[in-house]
């Protein structure tokens, strides 16, 4: 009993983990202190009413005292002492009243004060609860909507697996797709397959396309080789002018002795 006692409570615990959320938790503070607050706020004011009610009473009070004073000294100016007497008698029981009155309004005014203090200071912690209370709620949801897209964008949010794993399907299709017309392709540009559109060729224009290929190439060949062998004549045409230029300029062997006795003789 003691273990499901326990694994009720931490299964409950969590289940009450998951559904709170902490910026309705904030809100319902906000609201018992406010509703604390507003007793506070008609405490001060059923004191102040009670202050009010005795004041008033203190006031009929001093009439009445005052008035039987005056009755007193009249019947005392006519000479009814006994009327005197007794005016003045009701005047002190009245008086005794005044001071118990003035006694329960001291006593009011001061409750009065430390309420309206404690109404102030609780207005002041309500303020400032409810700013920090706004600011952790602003901080909150930026944190939480934050986390949510960085979720959806790594694929582990529970709300966007769907939505990842149907783009990862459709790109395999895609691919699965490109490979088989890559595939298709191949196979009818081979002849492997019939094409029965009527815009596929035929074996002998694939040769003579083949051929045609193997033309440009072989006609690239032999331009480059004959360019190479225009510039291997056009150097041995100029070694050659070189070395005829040197024999017209040089003189022969017998030139010079024929002219050397020539010179002796002179």
């Amino acid at each position: 009993m003691k273990r499901m006692g326990m694994i009720f409570r931490a299964k409950a615990n969590k289940a009450l983990d998951r559904a709170e959320d902490p910026r309705e938790t904030l809100d319902y503070s906000y609201q018992k202190q406010l509703e604390l607050l507003q007793k506070v706020r008609r405490g001060v004011a059923d004191v102040a009413t009670s202050r009010k009610r005795l004041e008033l009473q203190l006031n009929q009070l001093q009439t009445q005292s005052a008035k039987l004073e005056d009755q007193g000294r009249k019947a005392l100016a006519l000479g009814r002492e006994d009327l005197a007497r007794e005016a003045l008698s009701r005047r002190a029981a009245l008086q005794q009243q005044v001071s118990d009155l003035e006694t329960q309004h001291q006593t009011l005014a001061g409750e009065e004060e430390k309420l309206t203090l404690a109404a102030q200071r609780l207005q002041a912690k309500v303020d400032a609860f409810r700013t920090k209370k706004e600011t952790i709620k602003a901080t909150y949801t930026a944190a939480q909507a934050q986390t949510r897209i960085a979720e959806s964008f790594s694929g582990i949010s529970d709300e966007m697996s769907d939505v990842g794993v149907a783009i990862q399907r459709a790109e395999d299709k895609t691919a699965q797709l490109q490979a088989r017309a890559g595939a298709i392709d191949e196979l009818l540009a081979s002849g492997a397959l019939d094409d029965h559109s009527g815009l596929a060729k035929d074996d002998i224009q694939a040769e003579l396309d083949r051929l045609s290929g193997g033309t440009d190439v072989e006609l690239e060949l032999q331009r480059m080789k004959a360019e190479l062998a225009g510039g291997t004549d056009r150097q041995q045409a100029i070694e050659g002018g070189q070395g005829a230029a040197a024999q017209d300029q040089a003189p022969s062997q017998g030139q010079q002795d024929r002219q050397a006795p020539r010179f002796d003789k002179q």
